[in-house]
């Protein structure tokens, strides 16, 4: 399409209607010669005359006829393609499905909470949570997530995040736990119980470990399953001992969600570092109005049940 000029277009639609030079160069601010010259380029173009003269006026041939009736929706619809989007977004007519994916403690935690907000402004929105099985963030390249939640892991620089809250490790056991009959709790006696790993997928790589190796001990670890719920079901029915995020132990509007599980939290003997927990998205969504909703939402939700 080299040779196409779109200014030919819009040109084309002032001379049509306005059926004179000196009028279209007015509408197009441009000077009567200019108008004049575009007028013989787009007789060039076309191959018709289009405007001819009769007495004082200008008339049109029978082309440019059947061209005015429809240059004018042509020259619009062009103008609005290489405009600025212009974006009139309105949740409660919205019709979406948004592919999430976040861990099961998340879900079971803040999954009432956001599709309650979600469905108050736009009832006609579902959420689908994704299963999680690693951190690969080709999922988020390939459109199939909307969405992740979860510390930032993917391998992907390109990615976007904005942090939700802030979280840290906590020992988690069974109500009445012998390791609980003191108050300071040693990590020796920690470490003599065998300790539930999570891990999605199957690799020993995680904080609580690398902080233990740094100084040449290690945890028992007779069980690996893939979520902290999990970890903390077996925990309640065993003497087993667990390391989760503190989120998953309730929030302002679940705050007993592990006490009436039959779980207690503690210290841990160990120092382990805060982590971020973050919404994480590919930056072709960026300006995307549904998107942008959403992300909105899911962080509003966060600052409520995990304040500060």
């Amino acid at each position: 399409m080299s040779r196409i000029d779109l200014n030919l277009l819009t040109a084309l639609d002032a001379l049509l209607s306005e059926r004179s030079v000196t009028k279209a160069a007015e509408r197009m601010k441009v000077s009567v010669s200019a108008m004049s010259r575009t007028l013989t380029r787009l007789r060039t173009t076309t191959g018709d005359r289009l405007l001819l003269q009769a007495g004082r006026t200008l008339v049109l041939t029978p082309y440019a006829e059947r061209l005015s009736q429809r240059i004018p929706a042509l020259a619009r619809e062009a103008e609005a393609v290489l405009s600025q989007a212009e974006y009139r977004f309105d949740p409660a007519t919205l019709e979406q499905r948004f592919t999430l994916r976040a861990g099961e403690g998340f879900i079971d935690l803040l999954g009432a909470a956001l599709v309650e907000q979600i469905h108050r402004a736009a009832p006609g929105v579902q959420l689908r949570f994704a299963p999680k099985p690693d951190w690969n963030a080709q999922p988020l390249r390939e459109g199939l997530i909307d969405l992740e939640i979860g510390v930032v892991k993917v391998s992907a620089p390109e990615v976007r995040a904005r942090r939700l809250f802030r979280d840290r490790y906590v020992g988690v056991c069974r109500k009445g736990h012998p390791l609980l009959r003191k108050k300071q709790i040693a990590i020796e006696r920690w470490l003599a119980y065998g300790h539930v790993m999570v891990s999605r997928t199957g690799d020993a790589e995680n904080p609580i470990d690398a902080a233990l190796e740094l100084d040449g001990q290690r945890r028992a670890l007779p069980i690996v399953v893939p979520s902290y719920t999990s970890a903390m079901q077996l925990v309640r029915q065993s003497d087993l001992l667990a390391v989760v995020p503190q989120s998953c132990l309730g929030n302002s509007h679940l705050p007993n969600y592990a006490a009436e599980q039959g779980l207690q939290s503690f210290v841990l003997p160990i120092e382990t570092p805060a982590f971020n927990v973050s919404a994480i998205w590919h930056p072709r969504l960026d300006h995307d109005p549904a998107q942008c909703w959403l992300r909105a939402q899911v962080l509003a939700v966060c600052g409520e049940l995990y304040p500060g």
